[in-house]
């Protein structure tokens, strides 16, 4: 015995410039029938938020399934699935497709190598899959655009709650994040968790979406911009600050990959910044507050 509510609709082509739009959503329960074997030309997110079964893909492997979990299911994929014949589940999916697909799995949002990711939470994700069911009833003049940046929501909920992210973000990007202003190459890092620099690109790739080098250089340039906007350090003892004793090569690597000098930024900064740099995240319910500026 099973329950089920679906929806499907047709974005025209002017949606697909919304970077994602959402093809279909649908609510289960219960002893589903299987899925499968098929492969589709879309991705889908399917949530189980209760109960369990299984999964197999391309190499026919069959992986177990347990709640919260999330299958990614990716075009040109083979996938076959089902629940549990005894205990069923509880699923919610959504289909899927656009350019900006592509990047959200460049980033690691959406992994295709990866179809069964443990969930820590699966109530944000319900959330957002929940609005867009709402916005799929009948005759909503806004159904495309509603439905297409919930997709955009439903793919950051997701990322945050992977069971392998914990509440302080993920442990190898907290360390590297910890250790990016020292003297340390790629290898060195990896020696520091006891993995191998293979096994360290995998694992940044896996949960920041770049190269273990990226992630370390986009560490140290975010500080280093938050060092130029509250600060009066010359340029030379910033790039010190945050790994660099070459302060000709620090302000070459800023302005490629900032697009500006590093001088240059301190002045806008300084037209538009007011107050000063804190390491303390503010409180919700007493935010900060910006002064006017005197005239």
């Amino acid at each position: 015995m099973y329950h089920t509510w679906m929806r499907y609709f047709t974005p025209g082509p002017v949606h697909q410039r919304l970077g994602l739009v959402c093809l279909g959503v649908g609510l289960q329960h219960g002893t589903l029938p299987t899925v499968g074997p098929r492969t589709l030309d879309h991705h889908v997110a399917v949530v189980v938020s209760a109960g369990g079964g299984w999964y197999r893909g391309a190499d026919g492997r069959r992986a177990t399934v347990t709640a919260p979990a999330l299958l990614w299911l990716t075009p040109g994929v083979p996938h076959h699935y089902g629940a549990d014949p005894g205990t069923g589940w509880d699923e919610a999916f959504v289909d899927f497709s656009g350019p900006a697909a592509a990047t959200y799995t460049e980033l690691g949002y959406i992994e295709p190598d990866r179809p069964v990711v443990p969930l820590s939470d699966a109530a944000p994700a319900r959330a957002a899959i929940g609005r867009i069911a709402r916005a799929a009833r009948p005759g909503n003049p806004l159904l495309e655009v509603e439905t297409g940046a919930a997709v955009h929501e439903l793919l950051v909920a997701l990322r945050r709650a992977r069971a392998d992210t914990n509440a302080d973000g993920d442990p190898v990007l907290a360390a590297l994040a910890r250790d990016a202003f020292q003297p340390l190459s790629v290898a060195d890092h990896a020696a520091r968790h006891g993995m191998t620099p293979a096994e360290l690109r995998t694992a940044v790739r896996r949960a920041a979406g770049c190269s273990p080098k990226d992630y370390l250089l986009t560490v140290r340039l975010g500080r280093a911009k938050e060092l130029l906007a509250a600060t009066e350090l010359p340029v030379a003892a910033v790039a010190r600050r945050v790994g660099y004793d070459d302060p000709a090569y620090f302000s070459r690597l800023f302005t490629r990959r900032v697009g500006t000098a590093p001088i240059r930024f301190r002045e806008q900064q300084g037209r538009s910044v007011h107050g000063g740099w804190s390491d303390r995240v503010p409180d919700p319910e007493h935010p900060p507050t910006i002064p006017p500026r005197s005239v």
